[in-house]
């Protein structure tokens, strides 16, 4: 069954440390997709996603200027991300393990993120809709965005692991 993902009522957000000693979080405001989806198969399952890395929001406009530059996204470059499943393993319940090809700047890597369903529910103007959590964690290198800073102290600037989080919401299509 073929599923819109809901952009007004999913998120999709990142984390990473800064400086070592603080965490920074930020979104993508800009992204679509779709999912085949069963829940009597969820194993079945299938995710298509691009994200527009110029609609990067870390609250701190110097900050996003410099991730869509080419020190990190080369968002004039490579305006898009794209996650495509491959498969769904471990399911248990209300969770699994959902992997697939992530590319950024034209790098291309298998990741595996940590989903939960919410559940399915009737919308008052006639839709059926389902929720989802996804978690995971990638180093941000494997990508190309290598571009970082030492310190003085000791660590650098900006934390190679990346957590990501996506709370998602998809309309089940007529």
């Amino acid at each position: 069954m073929s599923w819109m993902i809901d952009p007004s009522h999913t998120r999709v957000q990142f984390s990473t440390r800064h400086m070592m000693i603080a965490t920074v979080r930020g979104e993508f405001k800009e992204f679509g997709g779709t999912v085949e989806f069963d829940e009597a198969k969820p194993e079945a399952t299938k995710v298509a996603v691009e994200i527009k890395t110029g609609s990067v929001d870390s609250k701190d406009a110097k900050r996003d200027g410099h991730l869509v530059s080419p020190d990190f996204f080369d968002a004039a470059k490579f305006p898009v991300m794209s996650f495509k499943s491959k498969r769904v393993e471990n399911v248990k319940g209300e969770r699994a393990k959902l992997i697939g090809d992530l590319t950024i700047k034209d790098v291309t890597h298998e990741v595996a993120l940590d989903v939960e369903f919410h559940g399915l529910a009737k919308a008052p103007w006639g839709t059926t809709n389902a929720g989802f959590e996804a978690k995971g964690k990638l180093n941000r290198k494997d990508f190309g965005l290598v571009w970082n800073v030492a310190l003085e102290t000791g660590g650098v600037l900006v934390g190679e692991d990346v957590n990501i989080t996506i709370d998602a919401e998809i309309v089940k299509q007529a």
